[in-house]
């Protein structure tokens, strides 16, 4: 009988870490054309601001060239730039909708 040693594998667990996706910042930009009303309503439809909060950005549009709407997965980001750019043509403003990585 020869001494013969089954090894049994043996599992090492290692620490998985699961990695956040990126975030992506929608920011409007500013034009001297679309009104600043129409600038209010988006920011309310879209991202679900209060009248308060959405005047805020927009002023900050108006004032400072751009204001962040919201930070988002890329997926919802590129969602939220699609309806707002064609909300604005729709009603044929030249509103400016962008994302950036955050």
């Amino acid at each position: 009988m020869g001494n013969k040693r089954q090894e049994t594998p043996v599992l090492e667990t290692v620490a998985s870490r699961i990695k956040t996706p990126p975030l992506f910042k929608v920011v409007l930009l500013n034009d001297d054309f679309t009104p600043m009303e129409f600038v209010v309503e988006v920011l309310q439809q879209f991202f679900s601001k209060t009248r308060e909060q959405a005047t805020e950005i927009m002023l900050k549009v108006h004032t400072e060239g751009a204001g962040i709407c919201g930070v988002y997965p890329r997926d919802i980001a590129e969602t939220r730039v699609e309806q707002v750019v064609a909300f604005a043509r729709q009603h044929q403003h030249p509103l400016q909708c962008v994302m950036e990585e955050n």
